[in-house]
């Protein structure tokens, strides 16, 4: 077996169908296969799974229910996998037309890869005026403070033998698993490599109350990433920079005048309220 696509699954009957349809009309002359790794849904999922039987010879269900998360579903669906190498995509989300061919073939080549994201297709105006994608045309910058590129797990792919040598993702992690991976990944000498050509149509949280919950956690977490790494060589945040950007950031807010840049200074504002919390969590100083 060539490639494993794994998808870790909770509760997804209302986005699922759309994905196994695209991956029921991929193309690849080479042996792959399907996981999907249930972390204990209730709402009809898995009898969407059942229609998919005939249509998706290489589909397989594994249960992943034992420990909430989809860092342990991944990992649950890594373990079952039979493919040299290994491809992460997610049940809200559509693989484009060409995505196993181009993840299949990029990992004969490397190691570890990331395809490009394209938030066009499944989202509302709003949600694409008020939300920057990332990976979009490369790997994802992380800026604050600078350090290692990354990827989301949306969209990302590694032979099972370097997944199995760092340990898979840390299901300890309730957020950014993938970035915590991507960096053990880099730092055991293993470049992350952007592959263009593999697409994932990629959906955003549907409301402001879950796209702000989602800034909320993503700051928080970034702190503990910032403590976790700064030994390894993460450069240290300077108190005076954290204190500009909130100035900076409240300073903006009387002169906003359309809803969607409201909407996107609302989600920077949220993410900063996250670091916040993380610095008093965490106590560490990462504002």
């Amino acid at each position: 077996m060539r490639l494993s696509v794994i998808i870790p699954c909770y509760n997804a009957a209302d986005t699922i169908t759309d994905q196994l349809e695209s991956l029921a009309n991929q193309y690849w002359s080479e042996p792959w296969e399907i996981i999907v790794a249930d972390n204990g849904s209730t709402d009809g999922t898995l009898a969407i799974f059942e229609q998919y039987e005939e249509r998706l010879p290489n589909l397989r269900i594994v249960d992943a229910s034992d420990r909430p998360g989809a860092a342990h579903a991944r990992n649950v669906g890594a373990l079952a996998a039979m493919g040299d190498a290994l491809a992460f995509c997610d049940a809200d989300d559509v693989v484009a037309p060409g995505w196993v061919m181009a993840m299949g073939e990029a990992l004969a080549e490397h190691d570890f890869v990331a395809g490009r994201l394209d938030p066009n297709k499944l989202n509302e105006p709003w949600a694409l005026k008020a939300r920057h994608c990332p990976q979009q045309h490369g790997l994802q910058e992380y800026k604050y403070p600078p350090y290692l590129p990354h990827a989301a797990t949306a969209n990302l792919g590694i032979k099972r033998s370097l997944h199995q040598a760092v340990g898979g993702f840390d299901e300890t992690m309730p957020r950014l698993q993938d970035t915590d991976y991507c960096w053990r990944v880099q730092l055991a000498e293993t470049e992350l490599c952007f592959v263009p050509e593999a697409v994932v149509y990629y959906r955003f949280r549907d409301t402001l109350s879950g796209t702000y919950r989602q800034a909320r956690l993503w700051g928080e977490y970034n702190v503990f990433l910032y403590k976790r790494y700064r030994p390894l060589g993460m450069p240290e945040l300077s108190w005076k920079k954290g204190v500009l950007a909130w100035v900076r950031l409240l300073r903006r807010l009387p002169r906003i005048r359309r809803r969607e840049k409201l909407a996107r200074w609302m989600w920077h504002f949220n993410w900063r309220i996250g670091r916040l919390k993380g610095s008093i969590k965490y106590r560490v100083w990462a504002l």
